[in-house]
C-alpha cells in the first residue's frame, strides 16, 4: 500500500493549483487575439448607451457582446453557466433545479443535434461573433471572470435563448405543481391567477405594447410604444443599446444578458414589441408503468423502455467545498419522464426541440417593411409573446404569437393526457395565418396588455373567438391595463404624440377592474369597532382609484393590496370579511409604525432608490405606469420591477423617425462607481424619456467616448 504523506499532499495539491492556473493562463491567452478578426468602433453617448458601429453584422454582434459585457457580465455568465446546467457548482444549492431541468430536457444536446442544420448560416456566424465578444472581454479582465466558463461559443449563445424563453410560456408553473408532495388536482394555470400572483411576492414578466396609425392621430403620423415589463436587476433585465451595420442591420432596442439579438427595438423603418401571453404549450402525460418492470411504459399496446440517463450535478455548499449529486434521467416518446410518488409523467412543451428562435429574431431585427417583418414571423419559432408591430409606411399589426402545437379536440388538453396513445403526441403546428391577429383596423389603434387577444382593437374589430381552437387554451382574462388602454384610445380620435405619452403614464384602475371589485367588496364588507381600521377605511371610501405620488388614499389601499393579493391568485373568489379586516387593520399598523398616521402621501411609501437616487414612485401593480415595489423593512416599498425599457417611436406624415427611450437606472447595469449607474432614475421617477440617436453625426454631437474593444482606456 502507498502511503501519502502530508509533504506529499501539499506537492500534490501545489502542482494542482499550477496546472490549473496555467490551464486558464493558456485559454486567455489564446483569446486575446480575437478582436483582428472583427472591424468595429463603440460609441458611447452622454447616456452610456452603446452604439455599435461596424462593415458587417458579425462585426457588430463582436461589439455588442463586448459593450454588454463591460457593463454586466455578471448576468451574462450567470445566463451562459445556466444554459450549460452547471449554475449550482457556482451559486449553491439554490440553483440545483435550473441545473437538473437543463440536462432532464437535453437542452445542450438539442442545440447540438440541430445547430448546423437548423440555424441559417448568418445567424450561427452571429452567435459565434457575440460569443467571441464575450471571451475577448473575459480574456482581457480575467478577475472579473468566471475562468471556468471560457471559451463561450455560438452553440452556449443559443442554448441561453432557448433555456429563456422556455419559461416565459408557464413550463415553471407546471414544474412546480408536479414537484408537490400531492397529486395536483389541474395542471393548467389560468393566466389570470397567474398574472394576479404578481401582486405581492413574485416578480413581473408582463408588458404594454401600442401602435396607433394616421386614422387616429391628429398629425397624420404613426406612434408606436414598447412598454415592457421586466425585473429591474438579474439576468432578465433588459439593456438597451443600438448596433448599424453595413449589411443592414440597423436597430436600436433592447436585449437581455447573453442574447444576440435585439428582443424589442426600432429603426427608421419599423417598431416592434413583445408583451407575455400565456397560451396551452406544455402537456403533460400520464404514463403507465409496467407492474413487472419499473422502466417500461406503456404506449399504443406494447410495453416500451424508458430512455434512461445520469445527471451529475455539481453543486456548491460554502466556501471552497462542492458536493457532485448523481440523478437519474428519462425519457419517453412524449419527452422528459419524472417519477413522483402519486404517479410517472411525461412532458413535452412547444419549444422542446425547436432552437430557432434566434434566428426568427435575427430576421424580425433586419426586416426593412411589413412584409418581410411578417415572413419572419411566419418562422413561429419564437415560442411565445404578443408580437406589437408599427412601420414608417403607417401599418400597424398584432398577433397572439405563438407555437401551437395542431391538437386532437377529442382530449380534453386542460388536464393530464393519456399518456398510453400516440394520438396525443403531436409535431405539427398552426400556421401563423391561423392564429388570432388584427391588421391596419378601422379603429386606427392595437394594443397587448397581457389580456385576451379578443380585446385588442375597437370592438366591431376584434379577432372572433369562434374561429379558434379550444385546444390553443387562449386567454379571455382583461387586465387593469387594458380596460383602460381602451377608454383612452377609443376616446380620442385625434391623439397628439404628447398626449400618447401621457397615456402611458396613466395611474389610474378602471372601475370595471378586479382591483376595484375587491376594494368595493371591502369596505362595503368589512364591520368593525376598532378605531384604527374604521379610519382606514374612511380613507379608502375616498380613494379615486389614482396611484399618484401625492395621494393621500392610495399607500393605505395599496398595503391592503399587498395583503389580501395571495387571495386573487384563486380566481374570482375573494377573501371573506374576516380576513378583510385583518388586512385594512395590518395596513393601518404600517402606517402608523413609520409615519405616525394614515393619510401618507403615496410618494413618501413607495420610492424609487438607486445608488444615490431616491425619489417618489407613482403607479402600482397592473396600472398603465406598472410599478411592483416591495418592503425594505424600512417602512418603505421600493420598486423593482414593473416598467423597464421603455420605448416611443413617432413617425410624422412623411415617414421621418423620432424616437425616444428611458431605464430605471442607467446603462450602467453593476458598476455602481459609473454616472450611468443611476442617471436615468430621476427622469424614470419624473415621467420622462431621453431622446434616442441613430444617425452618427447626432451620436457624436452627443459623444461621451468612442473606441475599438481593447482599446477603451
Amino acid at each position: 500500500m502507498v502511503s501519502i504523506t502530508s509533504r506529499h499532499a501539499l506537492f500534490l495539491m501545489l502542482f494542482g493549483w499550477l496546472f490549473l492556473s496555467c490551464a486558464t493562463l493558456s485559454t486567455w491567452e489564446s483569446l486575446t487575439n480575437l478582436a483582428d478578426d472583427y472591424d468595429v468602433t463603440i460609441y458611447r453617448d452622454t447616456w452610456g448607451v452603446p452604439h455599435i458601429f461596424g462593415p458587417t453584422d458579425t462585426d457588430v454582434a463582436f461589439g455588442l457582446a463586448y459593450a454588454h459585457a463591460e457593463d454586466d457580465l455578471e448576468n451574462i455568465e450567470f445566463s451562459l453557466l445556466a444554459a450549460r446546467g452547471i449554475i449550482a457548482s457556482r451559486h449553491g444549492l439554490s440553483q440545483l433545479p435550473i441545473d437538473f431541468l437543463v440536462k432532464l430536457f437535453k437542452l445542450n444536446e438539442t442545440v447540438e443535434e440541430k445547430y448546423e442544420n437548423d440555424l441559417s448560416r448568418a445567424v450561427r456566424r452571429i452567435c459565434e461573433a457575440y460569443a467571441n465578444g464575450i471571451n475577448y472581454y473575459a480574456a482581457l479582465h480575467p478577475g472579473e471572470a468566471d475562468a471556468g466558463l471560457y471559451p463561450v461559443s455560438g452553440r452556449d449563445i443559443v442554448a441561453g435563448v432557448s433555456l429563456k424563453t422556455t419559461f416565459f410560456f408557464g413550463l415553471d408553473d407546471v414544474l412546480r405543481k408536479l414537484m408537490r408532495k400531492e397529486r395536483p388536482e389541474t395542471i393548467v394555470t389560468s393566466a389570470e391567477d397567474i398574472h394576479l400572483a404578481h401582486v405581492t411576492d413574485e416578480i413581473p414578466i408582463g408588458s404594454n405594447g401600442f401602435a396607433i396609425s394616421p386614422r387616429k392621430t391628429a398629425d397624420g403620423g404613426t406612434f408606436f410604444m414598447s412598454n415592457t415589463h421586466q425585473p429591474w436587476k438579474g439576468p432578465l433585465a433588459w439593456y438597451e443599446a443600438h448596433v448599424h451595420s453595413g449589411e443592414g442591420w440597423k436597430v436600436s432596442g433592447a436585449l437581455f444578458p447573453g442574447m444576440p439579438v435585439f428582443g424589442v427595438g426600432h429603426d427608421d423603418n419599423k417598431g416592434w414589441t413583445h408583451t407575455v401571453n400565456r397560451p396551452d404549450l406544455i402537456d403533460v402525460y400520464e404514463l403507465e408503468i409496467n407492474p413487472s418492470n419499473k422502466n417500461q411504459y406503456r404506449y399504443d399496446g406494447q410495453w416500451r423502455e424508458l430512455e434512461r440517463f445520469d445527471i451529475p450535478i455539481k453543486a456548491k455548499l460554502f466556501g471552497p467545498l462542492s458536493w457532485t449529486f448523481r440523478r437519474e434521467g428519462f425519457w419517453s416518446a412524449h419527452g422528459p419522464v419524472i417519477h413522483r410518488p402519486f404517479g410517472t409523467f411525461a412532458i413535452r412543451h412547444a419549444n422542446l426541440t425547436d432552437i430557432r428562435a434566434v434566428d426568427q429574431w435575427y430576421r424580425m431585427n433586419k426586416s426593412e417593411n411589413f412584409e418581410q417583418f411578417r415572413q419572419a414571423m411566419e418562422m413561429t419559432a419564437v415560442p411565445s409573446f404578443n408580437t406589437v408591430y408599427a412601420d414608417k409606411d403607417g401599418n400597424i399589426f398584432y398577433v397572439y404569437n405563438g407555437r401551437f402545437p395542431k391538437r386532437d379536440e377529442a382530449f380534453n388538453w386542460n388536464d393530464l393526457l393519456p399518456g398510453d396513445t400516440s394520438a396525443v403526441v403531436w409535431d405539427q403546428f398552426l400556421p401563423l395565418s391561423e392564429i388570432p391577429q388584427v391588421m391596419n383596423p378601422e379603429s386606427g389603434f392595437v394594443q397587448s396588455c397581457n389580456h385576451t387577444p379578443f380585446m385588442s382593437t375597437g370592438e366591431s374589430e376584434n379577432p372572433d373567438s369562434s374561429l379558434f381552437s379550444h385546444t390553443m387554451g387562449i386567454e379571455t382574462h382583461v387586465t387593469n391595463r387594458a380596460l383602460r388602454a381602451r377608454d383612452i384610445l377609443t376616446a380620442d380620435d385625434s391623439l397628439t404624440f404628447d398626449e400618447f405619452l401621457e397615456a402611458k403614464y396613466d395611474l389610474s384602475y378602471s372601475p370595471e377592474s378586479k382591483y376595484a371589485e375587491l376594494w368595493g367588496r371591502i369596505i362595503s364588507s368589512v364591520e368593525t369597532d376598532d378605531p384604527l381600521t374604521t379610519r382606514a377605511l374612511a380613507l379608502m371610501v375616498e380613494w379615486d382609484y389614482r396611484t399618484s405620488v401625492d395621494s393621500k388614499e392610495a399607500a393605505v389601499c395599496m398595503l391592503t393590496l399587498r395583503e389580501v393579493g395571495s387571495y386573487l391568485r384563486r380566481g374570482s373568489d375573494l377573501p371573506d370579511g374576516e380576513t378583510m379586516e385583518k388586512a385594512v387593520h395590518t395596513a393601518a399598523q404600517f402606517l402608523m409604525k413609520y409615519y405616525g398616521r394614515l393619510d401618507v402621501p403615496y410618494g413618501e411609501v413607495q420610492r424609487h432608490i438607486r445608488g444615490d437616487e431616491n425619489h417618489p414612485l407613482a403607479g402600482g401593480p397592473d396600472v398603465l405606469r406598472a410599478i411592483y415595489s416591495y418592503p425594505d423593512g424600512n417602512g418603505q416599498l421600493v420598486g423593482q420591477a414593473g416598467d423597464s425599457y421603455i420605448l416611443a417611436v413617432h413617425w410624422d406624415r412623411e415617414g421621418n423617425m423620432t424616437s425616444f427611450s428611458g431605464h430605471p437606472f442607467g446603462s450602467a447595469t453593476i458598476d455602481e462607481a459609473s454616472p450611468h449607474y443611476d442617471d436615468q432614475s430621476p427622469l424614470f421617477a419624473r415621467h420622462e424619456l431621453k431622446p434616442v440617436w441613430l444617425k452618427l453625426e447626432d451620436i457624436k454631437a452627443n459623444l461621451e467616448s468612442a473606441y475599438q474593444p481593447g482599446e477603451e482606456n
